[in-house]
């Protein structure tokens, strides 16, 4: 079962490689959703300072009855948090919402701030400065990996070069019809192991024709397909739900696709629309490719 499944760190951290994003799920609904997701077997819960539900996230691990040592929890520092005091008090808050002694894995959510996103600015010192934060409270065992989401290869090379702990996670936008080969292979070349997020592109790949018809193959849905896809190009997947039915049904992904049909999934061209989600940075700047 993939929920057993586990990649290594670099500093031999096991980190599950299906887990449960929460974003925009509220700080009440949160704590329900976790608790199913850990009924079901689910070991990797993926939240943020930014979702405002690390409070929920906390209460829903400790009200569901799995050991606490049992859990990989990932939070993340805000993306606009570019120097060293504002980091040490931001991890210091996600520790105390989240009521935790630690944390598995915090990320630097992205390498600019949100309202500057893919602005042609790196924010290099900045980024450096939040890293030194997160190597201090990682090296005090406050956290037990740190890593980075959204980093491009000039932004990893500034933290590898630079910092005194590589970064051991690349969390980023990868689905089908949306792979960053480029980034993944960079990061994978660097021992970073890749983190999917929106694995099934926020329900915008689902009515794919191509997707749907490859999927029937499998005896699997699109979502089912569009999951296994990313755990075979070796990332982390990191579906997100707040129906019970669904999570199971996500992690029911014990199937392998061919490589005919992997190439064929990768030649696919980017999808038209992300539909609500197109106005968010992330997925607004992949369009701006075109």
């Amino acid at each position: 079962m993939v929920l057993n499944e586990t990649y290594t760190l670099s500093n031999g951290v096991k980190i599950p490689k299906l887990g449960l994003g929460t974003w925009m799920i509220n700080n009440k609904a949160v704590v329900q959703v976790v608790k199913d997701a850990l009924d079901l077997g689910y070991r990797h819960i993926d939240t943020a300072e930014a979702y405002r539900n690390e409070k929920g996230v906390g209460l829903g691990i400790k009200e569901s009855g799995v050991d606490r040592e049992d859990i990989f929890v990932t939070t993340k520092l805000g993306g606009n948090i570019k120097n060293y005091d504002e980091a040490v008090k931001a991890i210091a808050g996600s520790l105390k919402s989240l009521d935790m002694d630690y944390i598995d894995l915090m990320i630097i959510h992205s390498p600019q701030p949100w309202e500057n996103f893919r602005d042609g600015n790196h924010y290099f010192e900045g980024n450096l400065a939040a890293w030194r934060a997160l190597e201090e409270a990682y090296e005090a065992g406050k956290i037990r990996a740190i890593g980075v989401s959204n980093f491009e290869k000039e932004d990893l090379e500034n933290l590898i070069n630079n910092g005194k702990v590589k970064p051991m996670v690349n969390q980023i936008l990868a689905h089908i019809t949306n792979v960053p080969t480029d980034i993944i292979e960079y990061s994978q070349s660097h021992d970073i192991v890749v983190e999917a997020y929106s694995p099934i592109a926020h329900g915008a790949i689902l009515d794919h024709p191509v997707v749907k018809e490859i999927a029937e193959k499998y005896k699997a849905s699109p979502a089912q397909l569009s999951i296994r896809y990313v755990l075979q190009l070796g990332t982390v997947a990191l579906p997100k739900s707040t129906n019970k039915d669904h999570m199971k049904s996500n992690a029911a992904v014990d199937f392998t696709i061919s490589e005919e049909d992997m190439k064929a999934l990768n030649e696919l061209p980017l999808i038209e629309t992300y539909g609500d989600d197109e106005a968010m940075p992330v997925f607004k700047s992949q369009h701006n490719k075109k």
